[in-house]
């Protein structure tokens, strides 16, 4: 009875490692209480931002200010349904022209603000006065990385893709701007994307291509996969498409004379 009486004492920081903490930055202190937000009331927080991370499922937010002589910090932990959905935040949000550092999965640091995920977890902290604390959250990033459980394994499919993608996103609906593909991995080579769409098993894959072949209406089949198609849409142009198990994949936006097949055999042969 003692020890069960202990562990209630404890407080809330111990009982969840990933909870954020001032402690993560030394002589700064918690000024106000803790944020706690979920799905349903996170536009409260981050007003017209919120929709870019509900839509890759959202599970809820921990958040704590920091301040010393006159500064101020935000700690901010979102927790995602899954790994593959911090990753896809991160993507999104991420500044192009900034390199990626190894700290958990994947961070980038920018004067004033850091971000990374690790395992279902993505951390923003944020400076909120104008000068350059990269030094400090690049610090902070450290100490709360090793806060957090889980691995820190990027997506298996990140790997898949060609090298010398100009980005590589994780699209969270309507993928190419088609219904059809519900979630998958788009890869830029301007103008060509490549594309990965994982379906629950490979009869719904092979029901997606189908759809897929209705939609483009005149269609050619290729020997891409277990199954593809080639074909031409008015808005994604030059289009390659294959099955592979339960995964539906190829190229569009290829230009005239390049081999879309060829791309999309290339793309399903990194497939395992």
């Amino acid at each position: 009875m003692k020890l069960r009486f202990a562990f209630l004492l404890l407080p809330p920081a111990c009982l969840l490692a990933q909870a954020p903490d001032c402690g993560i930055l030394p002589g700064w202190q918690q000024h106000g209480p803790v944020r706690n937000y979920e799905a349903d009331n996170l536009f409260e927080y981050m007003d017209g931002n919120a929709e870019g991370y509900l839509i890759y499922g959202y599970g809820k937010l921990q958040g704590v200010s920091c301040q010393k002589e006159g500064d101020t910090v935000l700690i901010d932990v979102h927790e995602m349904a899954s790994p593959e959905a911090a990753w896809g935040i991160f993507a999104a949000n991420r500044a192009p022209e900034l390199p990626v550092e190894a700290i958990g999965t994947v961070c980038q640091v920018a004067p004033r603000k850091v971000i990374f995920a690790k395992d279902k977890y993505l951390v923003e902290i944020t400076a909120e006065t104008e000068k350059d604390h990269s030094a400090l959250l690049r610090q902070a990033a450290q100490a709360m990385e090793k806060r957090i459980p889980g691995g820190t394994a990027l997506p298996a499919e990140l790997g898949w893709f060609p090298a010398g993608a100009k980005s590589l996103r994780l699209i969270p609906e309507s993928v190419l701007g088609i219904r059809v593909l519900k979630r998958g991995y788009v890869a830029q080579y301007d103008p060509a994307k490549a594309f990965l769409v994982r379906e629950a098993t490979p009869e719904a894959a092979a029901a997606t291509l189908g759809k897929l072949k209705a939609r483009f209406g005149e269609t050619q089949p290729a020997k891409i996969g277990d199954e593809g198609i080639n074909a031409k849409d008015r808005y994604i142009g030059n289009v390659a498409v294959f099955r592979k198990g339960r995964y539906v994949g190829g190229y569009a936006n290829v230009k005239d004379g390049d081999d879309a097949a060829g791309l999309a055999a290339a793309l399903a042969a990194r497939i395992p």
